[in-house]
């Protein structure tokens, strides 16, 4: 049930389904649009959803999807049916173009596999695209839209005693008009005109007597007249004959095309009948492109959560101001059902209901939504909603009056499977006995189990709602400083009115804001600066909260790259101390070399033995200096003090994050490791980046590193390895996967499956290749095109050696000869 009978209008449907009936081409097409109305069975919902998303990906992805405007065939098969009737010329034309897109559209989805597109696969299979008609009708009609001679005997021969006709006429009328110009019957730059399908001379007045012939025309003046010659009027009239032959000729043709058709009308209308619901699933699917509408999931636990929803029509008209609408995220289960949403006027409440009212429908009726694609929704057997003023002078009902009676039906029908929307709950009456009767309503559809989206400025029903199992509040955010508000809904808390507020930033005298008070009383006051303090306070400590992140983040970075750099350097330090040791020892070596030269030299001689252990004494002093491992051992103690002095800071700080509550379990604390070796599957990073990678193939120097979504080939040595827990560490950090999800799609929106590197120089030509082959593995393309032209051959040779280094390329060879030969690479790849 959806309730009132005007629900579409309210939330604004019937603006989107105009819309998108415009981008309809055909007028079926428009109507089985109006057709797709509210459905609450999952299989209707899903199967409209599917063939919807599926289309929207292939006008995203294929650049060869039949498109242009579709052909209705309905009126012509309509005339068909008539016995006797025959097409014309034109419309056997406009039902060869829907038949060819008939015959295209199966001929695609016939092409692509059952993973890509499956429900339109199915849809497309057992239609007909009627070659044998395409090609009779090609036999008859030339693609100027004219009736070939060929497509009769008789025909031909027609035309062409015409065209012979034509030929003696036109001669002897040259020859008529020569003899007239030379006998100065005629003016000399006179030439042969038509009038009423005749041929005529123009004759002055004073010589039309002396031109033999019948007069059809004179000019304003009356000073010429158009006289067709007696000699050239028998051959006219045989013309007119003939051209009556001719078109009888035609008609039997068409006729007997037209009876040929009769038996073949069912199954041309079930062809036309498939070609125009594509159109109206076309329709939907650029709607959706253009309005970044996606599939969300069917929720089957009963949920209604939003992420990222926009409203379309609020969209577009930011949009044209060059605006853009604040997301809203909004969640419902079973356990809380209804959402009490409190907070200042013109702060957004209404548009949340619309919103939810408006997708929601949307959803139902089988057309994308504007949200994140990790949305869920249920399905509801029922939609009530109360917005607006319904009052009526016609059956005497006042404002509130409309209300209680949209109530009154809502009660009478609304169950667990009904989602309630109500603008301003007890509005339009004394607030205390009104906010009485929207609190007992409340409690009643609470007890039923029905989900809702409530919006209100009562208090009663904020306490109720802070109190109740199955209600939940919500406020619309308010920046207080600034006095104006964020449009942004925050689930979990009443908001304020910020009547005060907004009072006094209007310009309202302050003695009247202080004497309102004053009369509100103190409780209510009091309870109205609590939330707004509460509401304050919050956004100070978001906050002071996101700086002491940043900050904290920012000292973990600079302690884990000083970390690094102390390992680098003690492991730089050891290996240069390992050669200055032997390149100590080498010359101590030959030092002892020549000492004990020198000391034979002395014993030859018959040296004192005391001079020789004093040479030998000086010599064993010059080793120990050069080892020097007291200074070694210094300079590795303080760079050990300095690593647990990092190690110890870390430690406080895990500490302190748990003293605070903070969820640190999972994260190991950075230990100073050696240089790993790299291999697949490693973590590692490019030197100088923050961005962490998984390793996922090598082919000697060269190294394939999965950043996330994207491939990249590197050298070795420009990567530097990295432990497992830095590596989940960020990729926690990361974005939700909802936001990788819209960089997707709008990726997929913009991605072409061909790439031009001609005249690039070859470093310039392999980067803009490389980042063509990234993104194609990011939005799943398998099949590329690289246009590098023949040359010398130098630069495909370096495309086809750098792709054969990509572990996803399954193949890469040369287009086939029609289509560019060598100068073009094919590459699928294995995804």
């Amino acid at each position: 049930m959806i309730y009132p009978a005007n629900y579409e209008s309210k939330i604004g449907f019937d603006r989107i389904r105009e819309q998108i009936g415009a981008l309809c081409t055909t007028r079926a097409a428009v109507r089985k649009l109006a057709e797709e109305g509210f459905s609450s069975q999952p299989g209707v919902v899903a199967e409209r959803l599917a063939l919807c998303d599926e289309l929207r990906t292939a006008l995203m992805m294929e650049s060869d999807f039949p498109g242009g405007e579709y052909v209705d065939t309905d009126s012509l098969l309509h005339k068909v049916e008539i016995a006797g009737a025959f097409l014309e010329v034109e419309e056997i034309v406009a039902l060869r173009r829907a038949l060819v897109a008939v015959r295209d559209l199966v001929q695609f989805f016939d092409n692509r596999s059952e993973e890509q597109y499956p429900r339109l696969k199915a849809f497309s299979a057992g239609v007909s695209g009627f070659p044998e008609i395409i090609n009779h009708i090609d036999s008859l009609i030339d693609r100027f839209g004219k009736v070939k001679d060929s497509a009769s005997p008789e025909l031909f021969a027609v035309r062409r005693a015409i065209r012979e006709r034509e030929g003696q006429a036109s001669k002897r009328l040259q020859q008529i008009l020569a003899q007239a110009q030379s006998a100065g019957v005629v003016e000399a730059d006179a030439a042969v005109s038509i009038r009423d399908g005749r041929p005529v001379i123009p004759v002055s007045a004073a010589n039309k007597k002396k031109l033999k012939g019948f007069i059809h025309d004179e000019s304003a003046t009356g000073k010429t007249f158009y006289i067709e010659p007696v000699e050239v009027v028998e051959i006219t009239n045989e013309l007119r004959e003939l051209e009556y032959e001719e078109r009888r000729e035609v008609i039997r043709i068409l006729t007997a095309f037209t009876e040929m058709l009769r038996p073949e009308i069912g199954a041309i209308g079930a062809s036309g009948d498939y070609l125009t619901t594509i159109d109206m699933i076309r329709a939907k699917a650029r709607f959706a492109l253009e309005n970044g509408c996606v599939k969300p999931i069917l929720s089957e636990e009963g949920e209604l959560n939003l992420r990222g929803a926009r409203h379309p029509l609020l969209a577009q008209a930011l949009a044209r101001e060059g605006g853009k609408v604040v997301p809203l995220d909004l969640q419902l289960t079973r356990e809380k059902h209804i959402l009490v949403i409190s907070g200042p006027n013109a702060g957004g409440k209404s548009v949340c209901l619309k919103t939810v009212g408006l997708l929601q429908y949307m959803f139902q009726c089988g057309f994308p939504i504007p949200v994140l694609e990790n949305s869920e929704l249920p399905l509801f057997g029922s939609l009530f909603i109360d917005i607006g003023d319904e009052q009526s002078i016609d059956n005497d009902l006042s404002t509130y009056s409309s209300h209680l009676l949209n109530m009154k039906n809502v009660l009478a029908h609304a169950d667990s499977r009904s989602l309630v929307l109500f603008d301003e709950f007890g509005g339009g009456t004394e607030p205390v006995i009104g906010g009485a009767i929207a609190e007992s309503i409340l409690e009643r559809l609470e007890a039923r189990g029905c989900f809702g989206v409530i919006t209100t400025h009562y208090s009663n029903l904020k306490y109720y709602a802070s109190g109740a199992d199955g209600v939940l509040n919500g406020a619309m955010t308010f920046d207080v400083q600034n006095i104006r508000p964020l449009f942004r809904l925050e689930m979990g808390k009443p908001g304020s009115s910020f009547a005060v507020e907004i009072a006094r930033k209007i310009g309202l005298p302050e003695e009247i804001i202080r004497s309102a008070s004053e009369k509100a009383g103190s409780d209510h006051v009091n309870i109205e600066k609590q939330l707004r303090e509460i509401a304050r306070d919050k956004r100070y400590w978001e906050q002071k909260r996101d700086r002491i992140r940043i900050a904290e983040r920012k000292v973990e970075e600079l302690e884990a790259k000083y970390a690094e750099q102390l390992i680098r350097i003690k492991q730089e330090r050891a290996q240069i101390m390992k050669q200055a040791r032997e390149e100590a020892e080498r010359l101590t070596a030959e030092a002892n070399r020549q000492i004990e030269n020198t000391i034979r030299t002395i014993r030859e001689s018959q040296a004192d033995k005391e001079k020789t252990r004093f040479v030998r004494r000086e010599l064993e002093v010059f080793r120990e200096s050069v080892a020097r491992p007291e200074e070694d051992k210094a300079q590795q103690d303080r760079i050990d003090r300095e690593m647990e002095k990092l190690l110890q800071r870390q430690k406080q700080r895990a500490e302190r994050r748990m003293r605070r509550g903070e969820e640190v379990a999972g994260e190991e604390e950075p230990q100073p490791q050696k240089p790993r070796e790299i291999g697949v599957g490693s973590k590692v990073r490019i030197a100088d980046q923050e961005t962490l990678g998984e390793v996922v193939a090598m082919k000697g120097r060269r190294v394939t590193v999965a950043f996330g979504q994207i491939l990249t080939t590197v050298e070795k040595e420009r990567l530097v390895a990295v432990s497992n827990a830095e590596y989940k560490k960020q990729q926690r950090q990361r974005m939700p996967m909802a936001a990788v999800s819209a960089g997707v799609s709008e990726r997929k929106l913009n991605f072409r499956q061909n790439i031009d590197v001609r005249g690039m120089r070859a470093v310039e030509a392999l980067e803009a290749v490389q980042n063509f082959v990234d993104d194609a593995v990011m939005v799943g393309a398998t099949e590329l095109r690289i246009l590098h032209g023949k040359g010398t051959g130098a630069l495909k040779e370096e495309i086809r050696r750098y792709l054969r280094t990509v572990p996803l390329v399954a193949s890469a060879e040369d287009e086939h000869v029609e289509l560019g030969g060598a100068g073009i690479t094919v590459v699928r790849l294995d995804l």
